[in-house]
């Protein structure tokens, strides 16, 4: 196969920065997707219906002329969110969902969510409002070794989280391992799973191939190589409830190649190229579309989109890095060829 035509894909987890760093990543997604799921991780975090409302035109400024682009808005969950804010945010016509960050679990995290039970008056109202909840899976106690967090985190939580909130749509957001996989496949209804381009190309030797690869450290961090294998399965399988989210994270390149580096890979410049990737090496590059254009769409509720895009087998390269506001950003795959290239 040469040629490869998809209804437009979206991206059910985001991150684009703010300011010039916005501006210089905003062009790539909405290249190749028509809406993405936008993360709430700024600083200060978005934790109202008006400052989502304003980061949403932040973004829309930023797509470049002629190009149809959908920023989907969350909120950022914290011990002292309201259900009136979680009424407010269903009522905007533009938030999907509301951000579980356990607090200290990944880059501006520290504000998130210290106890479940703080936020069961939210988790409530989001049921009833059938917003979605999203979950960045991970525990931060430090006696929990780094790789099994997000075991840990479906055992104390996730799954209790499932079980007391039975009408809740829930989004365990970037799954890295075969108990993820397990959790999400054996679930009640409504609950489901995003997968990145990285954790589907690389294990945990990725980190430390010829030394330490700080443009490969992202959280969750990469796991073994039967993990990343079960989450290939689930991709390219037959259930609705895994699709995309690229979690792409840019990082200025000074702030990830330094002695305490930032989590997060940024991959929005080839995203869905190095989803056709895998999704080739498993030999299922006709479930691409199913997970890259229908599933997330289906799960959300929303109309899948109706355009095309058309991806050649044609090998190239990205740049050692690309401009992000003053500073630079290395892209997944930095100088080293990509066997699929978006045409149209």
């Amino acid at each position: 196969m040469s040629t490869l035509t998809l209804l437009r894909p979206d991206d059910w987890h985001l991150h684009v920065r703010d300011g010039a760093h916005l501006a210089s990543v905003v062009p790539f997604t909405a290249r190749q997707f028509a809406r993405a799921v936008i993360m709430p991780n700024l600083k200060p975090p978005v934790t109202t219906v008006e400052m989502a409302r304003a980061y949403r035109e932040r973004i829309l400024a930023a797509v470049p002329p002629g190009v149809r682009f959908e920023p989907l808005m969350t909120l950022y969950l914290t011990d002292h969110t309201s259900p009136e804010e979680i009424r407010a945010a269903r009522d905007s016509g533009f938030i999907v969902g509301a951000k579980l960050y356990p607090a200290g679990a990944t880059t501006h995290s520290d504000a998130g969510v210290t106890s479940i039970e703080n936020i069961a008056p939210a988790l409530e109202a989001m049921q009833e409002c059938a917003l979605v909840l999203q979950v960045h899976g991970e525990v931060t106690d430090r006696e929990v070794d780094v790789f099994d967090r997000e075991c840990v985190f479906i055992d104390r939580v996730l799954a209790r989280l499932a079980s007391d909130y039975p009408a809740l749509r829930i989004v365990f957001e970037h799954v890295t391992t075969r108990e993820a996989v397990q959790f999400v496949a054996s679930a009640r209804p409504g609950v489901a799973a995003t997968i990145t381009p990285q954790h589907l190309l690389l294990n945990r030797n990725a980190l430390f191939q010829g030394g330490i690869r700080p443009h490969h450290y992202c959280l969750p961090v990469l796991k073994r190589e039967r993990d990343r294998r079960a989450l290939l399965e689930a991709a390219t399988g037959d259930d609705p409830r895994f699709f995309l989210g690229t979690d792409s994270a840019p990082h200025a390149r000074h702030a990830k190649e330094s002695g305490c580096g930032c989590a997060g890979i940024f991959s929005a410049h080839a995203a869905i190229e190095l989803y056709a990737e895998a999704f080739e090496e498993a030999g299922r590059l006709d479930r691409l579309q199913a997970f890259a254009s229908e599933r997330g769409a289906d799960f959300y509720g929303l109309a899948r989109n109706t355009e095309h895009i058309e991806l050649r087998r044609e090998p190239w390269t990205p740049p050692a890095s690309y401009p992000f506001g003053e500073d630079h950003v290395v892209p997944l795959r930095a100088g080293e060829s990509i066997a699929w290239r978006l045409v149209t």
